[in-house]
């Protein structure tokens, strides 16, 4: 990592930057960390040059050695399934690019999505946004900018979401200028923030962080995506314990995802796991069709199945809503269980 984006930032400060620069990029290496035999896998490598491979150290500290279906390693290892081209899925699954407006998507009546950063801390091969543009919708403050006065222009906007890539691969002078920015702004009242990085760097989450999310006259909620109680380790309880006594609302959305999740014991110990880190279960979408992911469909029939286990194994508000996002439609659709 360049000295220039580290300069002056205290070395406490800094471990979620080196621990950025050295994630993992090739699966051998990968394989061989978790002491399995990477000749088995080699023909799926390639399908790095469709999406490319990136894990963090602290995320492969997780996965199971010797184990080749452990969870997490699922979710990020390039494998052949992804080269089928599969009728239904698409490049575009939520009907997001054709965006008029750089880095600014306004779906919902009432709030926007801010594509702040176009990078992740980690590549899930399952993200819905991995054949995005973001060559065109570059983060930065003239793009910023232009998004603020869109806000200013439409007074039905009280929410303001950040996304990605992940929103928190800005720094954090970047975020503070642009949440005083939000703010400014008066009939924005809520700030919620989508990210994968605390998870995967708990580091992520600095005291600067901490800071300027709980400083703001503005809502702030902070939707944290994990998928496996694998993924919540002791580093990140602590974090999330910090967010919460600072008044941040933390909730969680997962993906419903063949070989990771998709088990009522799996989805129960999910929820538990993310009580007891203070986070509450919001929503299990049910996969959307990106090409290149139709190997971890789990099919509507069997995703109520599950759901419908989950209740019976949980309190109601560790049940999150099971739903999908159809592109052009006005809000999520959630997937009715037809409980007996």
């Amino acid at each position: 990592m360049p000295d220039i984006i580290t300069r002056n930032v205290p070395p406490v400060e800094q471990n979620w930057l080196k621990e950025m620069a050295n994630a993992v990029s090739d699966p051998q290496n990968l394989l061989q960390q978790l002491e399995l035999e990477p000749t088995a896998w080699k023909s799926g490598f390639s399908a790095r040059d469709l999406f490319a491979q990136r894990v963090p150290q602290s995320f492969i500290d997780r996965m199971e050695k010797g184990n080749p279906n452990d969870p997490l390693l699922r979710q990020v290892l390039p494998v052949i399934d992804e080269f089928k081209d599969v009728a239904g899925y698409t490049t575009d699954p939520l009907e997001e690019q054709g965006n008029e407006q750089p880095g600014l998507l306004h779906k919902y009546k009432n709030r926007v999505l801010m594509i702040l950063k176009g990078g992740c801390a980690i590549n899930c091969r399952y993200c819905f946004r991995r054949h995005f543009p973001y060559e065109d919708n570059k983060g930065g403050k003239s793009v910023w900018r232009e998004a603020i006065t869109y806000l200013q222009a439409h007074p039905e906007v009280d929410e303001v979401i950040l996304s990605g890539g992940d929103p928190l691969m800005a720094k954090d002078h970047e975020l503070e200028w642009l949440i005083e920015a939000i703010e400014s702004v008066s009939h924005v009242k809520t700030l919620r923030i989508h990210t994968r990085l605390p998870v995967v760097i708990p580091n992520r989450v600095t005291l600067a962080l901490t800071h300027m999310l709980t400083s703001t006259r503005l809502n702030v909620v902070l939707v944290t995506h994990i998928n496996h109680a694998n993924e919540i380790n002791d580093e990140f309880r602590v974090a999330m314990a910090q967010l919460k006594r600072a008044g941040v609302t933390l909730l969680n959305q997962g993906v419903l995802l063949k070989g990771v999740n998709d088990s009522v014991d799996a989805l129960k110990n999910l929820s538990n796991a993310l009580f007891d880190a203070g986070i509450l279960p919001y929503y299990l979408h049910v996969l959307d069709k990106v090409k290149g992911a139709a190997h971890f469909l789990v099919d509507d029939e069997e995703a109520k199945r599950l759901m419908a286990g989950l209740i019976k194994e949980v309190s109601g508000y560790l049940v999150p809503r099971l739903t999908r996002e159809i592109g052009g439609r006005d809000s999520k659709t959630p997937l009715d269980l037809h409980l007996e």
